[in-house]
């Protein structure tokens, strides 16, 4: 049964409501808290007992996977690892993410190892949510990895946000493409006071014509510090781009460091990074249509975000 603070959590990493429809695997303090497979995707634990396989059947297409984790136990830091095995020509959606509920002084996190096997010609959209809640004074630590492998043909879609709450994140983004693949990340961060994010990230152009792009949106408030690192190897012809931008505000940090690396004669790497405040111009002309100043921030840093 879920009780208020599953509801809440659940909420905000998965858009849930309760327990959703289809296949799914929720995951509360360690533990599994629910389960339900479908005729088209299966999920079991794996041998070593540290998480679980998805296993989606070739051809399928308009489904998906809700994979939620929830901890709200004190002192409790779980990690688990997940294999996700995508069958040639389907075309499904990974919903998953990590809600922390917080309630003591004492620290509690979560470390994700997610491994995407993305078969030939298979299509796969992938959304992660880390948020944090609660009045407790604990470290909310949250540690996700994610690692992928594509196939020759295949396409994948990683939208990879963290919007609140986080005290301390450490987030490791590798992937490797395969002839004709296709790769685009999206990543967005919002911190503030103490907090500190670091997002490191290393994608390797293996195939010919494969193509990626990696796109971060930053949001660096109070007295807290992001990081970013992102590599494109360029192993054939190929195509890469890193866009990389970041809003610093009150005392915040940023190290923005894009890195580009050709081993091929046509290979086509670029990136754009910048870092800097909110224009006072934005501000002025959403604060002459009635926004207040705070309501005019929050109204450019969402837009920012999305």
């Amino acid at each position: 049964m879920l009780d208020a603070i599953d509801k809440d959590l659940l909420k905000a990493v998965a858009d849930l409501e309760g327990i959703p429809k289809g296949a799914y695997n929720i995951r509360k303090n360690g533990e599994l808290l629910g389960r339900e497979v479908s005729a088209n995707i299966n999920i079991e634990a794996n041998e070593a007992g540290s998480g679980i396989i998805v296993r989606i059947r070739p051809g399928t297409v308009n489904e998906s996977v809700h994979i939620p984790v929830i901890v709200s136990q004190a002192g409790l830091h779980d990690v688990v690892y997940n294999t996700f095995i995508i069958g040639e020509d389907s075309d499904v959606t990974i919903v998953a993410g990590c809600g922390i509920h917080c309630g003591t002084s004492k620290s509690q996190g979560h470390e994700g190892i997610h491994e995407f096997q993305v078969k030939e010609g298979a299509r796969v959209k992938y959304v992660e949510k880390h948020v944090a809640l609660g009045e407790g004074k604990g470290k909310r630590a949250l540690s996700p990895t994610t690692k992928v492998y594509l196939a020759a043909g295949a396409y994948a879609e990683m939208e990879l946000s963290q919007l609140g709450g986080v005290d301390e994140a450490d987030r490791v983004n590798t992937a490797e493409l395969s002839a004709g693949s296709s790769l685009l990340i999206t990543e967005r961060v919002m911190t503030d006071g103490n907090q500190t994010a670091v997002s490191r990230n290393e994608i390797i152009l293996a195939g010919e014509n494969s193509k990626s792009n990696m796109i971060s949106r930053s949001v660096i408030r109070g007295n807290s510090k992001q990081d970013f690192y992102a590599t494109m190897d360029a192993r054939a012809k190929c195509f890469g781009h890193i866009e990389c931008d970041a809003i610093l505000m009150e005392n915040g940090s940023n190290e923005t460091v894009p890195s580009l690396k050709a081993r091929h004669p046509d290979a086509e790497l670029t990136h754009e990074a910048s870092i800097g405040k909110i224009a006072d111009d934005q501000l002025m002309k959403l604060m002459s249509l009635g926004l207040t100043y705070d309501e005019a921030v929050n109204r450019i840093i969402q837009g920012f975000l999305k």
